[in-house]
């Protein structure tokens, strides 16, 4: 399949660059003109763009800036505490998880019951 020739390949990407006095004439030109609807109209979008360029910087920098604080619970045991001590502790810890595990699975059940699932 042959491709066919582009028709764009002649034209350029950006305008034609200009000088720094040609900016300038074109500047002083516009602002000598005797339209004050055009002055105003220019004044109020730059000020305009320039607000809405402010608010967007200030509002980004709100957003996913740090994580939230974290909240870490940490147990403190005594420094005599014996192996028996640990021992029960681990035991009473194991029976505690097991009732809830227990109460989740009830829980479960339950909806499983509800809505006939099997």
């Amino acid at each position: 399949m042959r491709l066919a020739p582009p028709y764009l390949g002649a034209m350029a990407v950006l305008p034609p660059m200009s000088s720094p006095r040609a900016a300038l004439r074109d500047l002083l030109a516009v602002l000598r003109a005797d339209s004050v609807r055009d002055r105003i109209l220019g004044l109020t979008l730059a000020v305009l763009i320039t607000i809405i360029i402010l608010i967007i910087f200030f509002v980004d920098s709100k957003i996913n800036t740090a994580p939230p604080p974290r909240v870490v619970y940490v147990q403190t045991y005594a420094e005599d505490r014996t192996d028996a001590d640990i021992k029960t502790s681990q035991k009473q810890d194991q029976a505690r998880r097991k009732k809830l595990a227990a109460e989740r699975r009830k829980q479960f059940q339950e909806l499983e019951r509800r809505f006939n699932i099997e």
